[in-house]
């Protein structure tokens, strides 16, 4: 039952946990498929990103004396469908229109986790946990590096191409 802020704050932390790990997996599938050197770059980073947050938030959820696995990400578990159907399980006739599509859907996947982290943020700070705060805060701006990377390699190159 959920009956305080801080109830709140480790649910979505646990949420967050759950839509992380499988966003890394999808995230490992796209670097795959991925064709566009920078975007392979920044996929791998994405990796590394992604498993950096899951790294910071599985101390913080039990130092609350809860499990990491405590919440299934449903949510997290829609995208990820949205990816193999749009990127893993599609046909493609040229690798740049691949790499278009990669973006989208890793930007979806990216755009649920900077909501997540931004709440989970403010939470940490309005109960006064600073350090989790700053470390999420983290979290949370590496997460927007890598929205803006990707924005930066789609107008940059890859939707040009694929036009």
């Amino acid at each position: 039952m959920l009956n305080t802020l801080k109830d709140v704050y480790i649910d979505q932390l646990q949420d967050i946990y759950s839509a992380d790990r499988q966003s890394l997996e999808a995230t490992k599938k796209l670097h795959e498929r991925a064709s566009d050197p920078q975007l392979k770059a920044a996929l791998k980073r994405g990796v590394d990103g992604i498993q950096s947050g899951i790294d910071t938030l599985k101390p913080i959820i039990e130092g609350h004396g809860a499990k990491p696995t405590g919440e299934f990400c449903k949510g997290m578990e829609g995208i990820v469908k949205e990816v193999d159907a749009h990127v893993i399980n599609a046909e493609f006739g040229d690798d740049a229109v691949r790499d278009a599509m990669i973006i989208t859907q890793y930007q979806r996947m990216t755009h649920y986790g900077l909501a997540g982290y931004g709440c989970v943020v403010a939470f940490a700070k309005r109960l006064g946990l600073d350090d989790e705060a700053a470390k999420l805060n983290e979290c949370l701006d590496q997460t927007y590096e890598g929205d803006r990377a990707m924005t930066d390699i789609a107008v940059g190159d890859v939707n040009k191409q694929a036009a």
